[in-house]
């Protein structure tokens, strides 16, 4: 469905969402309506923490997390009100599926290879998975998605940079589906700041079908606070905020997401390492006779093809060199992913990779 302005001529958000959730009248917490004065509203404990200090943790998060919405909407150029925040992307995307997904009844679409949490949040809901492959060199096959949609696909699931492949997928694409797919569309970005291409995040002020989803686990090197976010329209981030527990996110989880705002030169420095270290570790791969395809990578790691790959994991985790085997994805056979590491991991990996295949 789309018009020469490349934009939706119709999309009625309410006909996807399911009747209990456009019905539902969600918890209202004590904090929505007090954040100051004497706060003897909530049974928290007045005494304080037990660390002795004045740290303010005996008392409930804010419920919305405006201040850490509106840092991010600042850094990927769109509104606080374009801002969902939880505990990492997962919990997006098991919200995505409890809005718009009955049960038993609608159906999901996924790309693999790809992200398993897309098939296991949606197993977890009963709700029937259809997946077109990606072609051999990893890009989608749009037409081929198109032909699979089903009148009960309420979403797409798209991942770009693409785990456990590496590679962006083509924007023209993407925006192909987002106007033609009638559901919502979710694009995992998890990995986005390790592109050369910025992230498609204004196109959400654009498109009322779509949903971006970004993390501080990847490029912030947070994975231990837990956060994640979605961006999307108005309508759907309000959805979102009506379906989700009273205090998803703790305060020390949005602690360490502001001062991470204000450490971004540190962020974008190892950023360039990462970035740096990738391509040498690809040339280094290359020199291995036994490595058989090096996958291009936007993100930060690298797939490869090596001669009987799961022996290959096996006797390096043996050596203590822990990476993933992904040859049971489809497009994977003999595949391993090896997350890019410090200099010093990437050359004690390459020397542990060279001795298990005997050319050390």
């Amino acid at each position: 469905m789309s018009n020469s302005n490349n934009s939706k001529t119709y999309f009625d958000l309410q006909d996807l969402v399911r009747r209990n959730i456009r019905q539902l009248s969600p918890y209202r917490s004590a904090r929505d309506d007090f954040q100051s004065g004497i706060l003897l509203d909530a049974n928290e404990n007045s005494f304080g923490s037990p660390f002795g200090e004045d740290d303010g943790l005996n008392r409930y998060p804010t419920p919305h997390q405006d201040e850490v919405r509106e840092r991010v909407a600042e850094f990927r150029s769109v509104q606080k009100d374009n801002i969902f925040v939880g505990v990492g992307s997962d919990e997006s995307i098991d919200l995505l599926m409890r809005i718009f997904c009955q049960p038993g009844k609608d159906r999901i679409l996924i790309t693999p290879p790809t992200y398993g949490m897309y098939k296991v949040s949606a197993q977890i809901h009963d709700i029937e998975v259809d997946e077109v492959l990606l072609n051999s060199q990893y890009h989608l096959q749009p037409e081929n998605v198109l032909d699979e949609v089903r009148a009960d696909t309420k979403l797409l699931f798209l991942c770009s940079p693409n785990n456990p492949t590496g590679n962006d997928l083509k924007r023209e694409d993407v925006e192909y589906l987002i106007r033609e797919f009638d559901g919502i569309v979710v694009l995992d970005e998890a990995y986005v700041d390790f592109s050369e291409r910025e992230s498609l995040a204004p196109l959400v002020l654009k498109y009322p079908n779509l949903v971006i989803l970004q993390t501080f686990s990847k490029a912030f090197g947070l994975a231990g606070i837990r956060l994640g976010m979605a961006l999307a329209s108005k309508e759907i981030i309000q959805l979102m905020a009506k379906v989700k527990a009273p205090y998803n996110l703790n305060k020390l989880t949005a602690q360490y997401a502001l001062k991470a705002f204000e450490n971004l030169d540190r962020v974008q420095e190892n950023i360039q390492k990462i970035r740096e270290e990738r391509e040498r570790l690809r040339v280094e791969l290359n020199k291995i006779p036994t490595v058989n395809r090096i996958m291009p990578s936007d993100a930060n790691f690298l797939l490869f093809k090596v001669d009987q790959a799961y022996e290959v994991y096996q006797q390096l985790a043996e050596e203590g060199i822990i990476v993933r085997y992904r040859g049971n994805e489809p497009l994977c056979k003999n595949s391993l992913r090896v997350t890019v590491g410090t200099r010093e991991e990437n050359d004690e990996f390459l020397a542990t990779l060279k001795k298990v295949k005997g050319e050390g």
